[in-house]
């Protein structure tokens, strides 16, 4: 899972959305370093990770990739489910407009930024600004996040390629994605990540 989706479960678990955005910026034990809430919210993103990466649509989903890309078919599909989700919001969010539910999330997560880690708070200054979560849904969009992200980050090259397979699997992969997804709504609104390392 993605930006979006974090900050979308985190809404239907009622977890806090700061802790589910920035825990990938957060190294080792969180706890002592923010308040009880946000570190429930570190919490409920990495027990979403495990399960993302352990369940079997998910696999299924990374099999898709040809074998040069499917080391990085983990983050690959992180992004690819923030499109779906974005492109289908309005289906699977029909009371809740998605520029509404990022003005919030926004709010929410902007006026703690000075206590989060400086990597966190640089790209918080791109994330709203340039309205990712919205532009997710454009298919080039995504192409270019990979792309960038295969700039920044050698070792990750191979992203750059791995939107061919996107390309070319992105029926199966938007399939996967309705099998998937909703199943991990349930879970969050069941608050089924709470209490979880």
């Amino acid at each position: 899972m993605n930006f979006l989706a974090h900050l979308h479960l985190a809404t239907l678990a009622e977890s806090s959305l700061l802790g589910n955005l920035m825990a990938d910026f957060v190294r080792g034990n969180p706890e002592g370093q923010y308040s009880a809430d946000v570190v429930a919210g570190i919490r409920m993103h990495r027990r979403v990770d495990v399960l993302t990466d352990t369940h079997p649509l998910v696999t299924q989903a990374r099999h898709l990739f040809s074998s040069q890309y499917r080391r990085v078919a983990p983050i690959t599909l992180d992004i690819i489910w923030d499109h779906f989700l974005s492109l289908y919001w309005d289906k699977l969010v029909p009371d809740d407009s998605l520029p509404a539910f990022i003005h919030r999330a926004r709010n929410q997560i902007e006026p703690h930024l000075y206590k989060t880690p400086e990597k966190f708070q640089e790209m918080n200054e791109f994330l709203w600004s340039q309205n990712w979560l919205i532009r997710y849904a454009d298919l080039a969009f995504i192409a270019n996040v990979l792309n960038g992200m295969a700039r920044r980050h050698p070792r990750l090259s191979a992203l750059s390629g791995s939107f061919q397979d996107i390309e070319q699997h992105y029926s199966d992969l938007e399939a996967l994605f309705w099998q998937f997804y909703p199943y991990m709504m349930e879970k969050a609104g069941n608050k089924d990540f709470y209490n979880l390392t």
